[in-house]
């Protein structure tokens, strides 16, 4: 009777353990971050009655303990958050559930993630939230539109919106303004890198890295050296575009959106937020794309009802407001109160959905990572700058690109690793 008395126990605990849900995420770590988070899911909790203990990670114990868990036969980590790359990983490694059956409604998610939440034909991880670069345009701007480009193009990433475009409408900015109105962040800590290898290079090649030094390439060098022309000459000294903008040095700007924000919600009226222009391969652009994903073996029931609620618009837009990640469902840009939050996720989610769009993810590379980014600084700046010539440059500099990726042995990011 004791044995029965004690397995009982046992049982009951087990089932204590698994009916709650235990949310394991590399993100949402900094403290104000996670109170807010704690707070989102404790009100989710109230309603639905679903138990959530929210618990952070960094990116390898993450990986480390869903592993532990699947080897050991004993799943505790039944929800997880983490970045595109880590989920695809472990998905990789079979220790992640197939989500493909899962339907949500009401739920419209930006069709560009969806082959990335694959891993072979199972569907690894749902799409949960988004940060990107884009462009901020003051409005004025387009009282100098180039002949047969729109402010619709503009503002909706149509294939006449693009790089050649964007030159044309500089030099009509800078011979009509009598300044230059194009601007970049080149400063000493700005993302102008980020440009560089996750925008220009894939819109004109294809890939971030394993084309270089090809011939489009070349054509790629040759255009920037064209539209510099037209770029602000103090763009050398900006870290971020939202103060140039607000000063009214420039009327168009690239940069990360957390960098553009203070434009937009200081005059939204003044500002909007547009896709990056398109190449002759496409519209290359960075995102930072995090997922949810279910452990293999894991009950779902529980965590698919958590899952539901953070892809849900009501939870959407309240990250974006407090947190500021951008939606990855349509339904949550109608739910953003007007201003400059609601622009700035205007430009990001039409962005992400344009037909063209080439996704970058930004390298795995470690400690290399700034060895990576200052190849191409140091690239732009010997061909721009220098007038060095563009085959010699990258011809020279490509075999420290491809060996950083041997040293590391990190895979290739995508849209390269795509290519093989």
């Amino acid at each position: 009777m004791r044995k029965l008395l004690v397995g009982l126990i046992l049982v009951g605990l087990v089932a204590f353990v698994f009916a709650k849900v235990n949310f394991g995420s590399t993100q949402m770590t900094p403290a104000a971050e996670r109170e807010f988070m704690i707070r989102l899911l404790g009100d989710f909790s109230k309603r639905s009655g679903v138990q959530i203990e929210f618990l952070n990670f960094e990116y390898t114990d993450l990986l480390s303990r869903v592993e532990a868990e699947q080897k050991a036969g004993r799943i505790v980590l039944n929800l997880i958050a983490d970045l595109q790359s880590g989920l695809n990983t472990m998905g990789a490694s079979g220790f992640l559930a197939d989500l493909s059956g899962v339907k949500f409604e009401g739920r419209t998610f930006v069709p560009t993630f969806e082959r990335y939440t694959y891993v072979g034909k199972e569907k690894v991880f749902i799409p949960w939230l988004q940060a990107t670069y884009a462009m901020a345009i003051n409005k004025k701007a387009f009282d100098y539109l180039p002949k047969g480009l729109t402010q619709q193009d503009v503002i909706n990433g149509t294939e006449k919106w693009t790089y050649d475009a964007l030159l044309e409408w500089a030099k009509n900015l800078q011979e009509k303004t009598k300044q230059p109105q194009l601007g970049f962040p080149l400063g000493p800590r700005g993302l102008w890198h980020r440009f560089l290898h996750g925008h220009i290079y894939p819109s004109y090649t294809g890939a971030q890295a394993v084309k270089f030094d090809s011939v489009k390439a070349i054509d790629m060098w040759n255009y920037m050296r064209e539209l510099f022309k037209y770029v602000h000459p103090a763009c050398t000294t900006w870290d971020n575009m939202d103060q140039p903008l607000l000063r009214g040095e420039v009327m168009i700007a690239w940069d990360h959106t957390a960098r553009l924000k203070q434009a937009i919600v200081e005059r939204p009226n003044d500002f909007v937020v547009v896709p990056v222009p398109r190449g002759p391969m496409g519209r290359g652009y960075i995102i930072v794309l995090v997922g949810l994903s279910v452990p293999k073996n894991a009950d779902m029931t529980e965590p698919l009802k958590v899952l539901d609620f953070l892809t849900s618009p009501e939870a959407q837009t309240a990250i974006l407001e407090n947190v500021g990640f951008f939606p990855v469902v349509q339904e949550a840009i109608g739910r953003i109160p007007e201003g400059g939050l609601k622009i700035l996720a205007e430009g990001v989610v039409r962005q992400s959905s344009t037909p063209d769009s080439i996704v970058c993810f930004i390298p795995g590379l470690g400690a290399k990572g700034g060895e990576f980014n200052e190849t191409y600084r140091q690239a732009f700046t010997r061909i721009v700058f220098n007038k060095e010539d563009p085959a010699k440059v990258i011809a020279e500099l490509a075999e420290k690109i491809r060996q950083l990726f041997k040293e590391v042995k990190a895979p290739l990011p995508e849209p390269d690793s795509s290519l093989f």
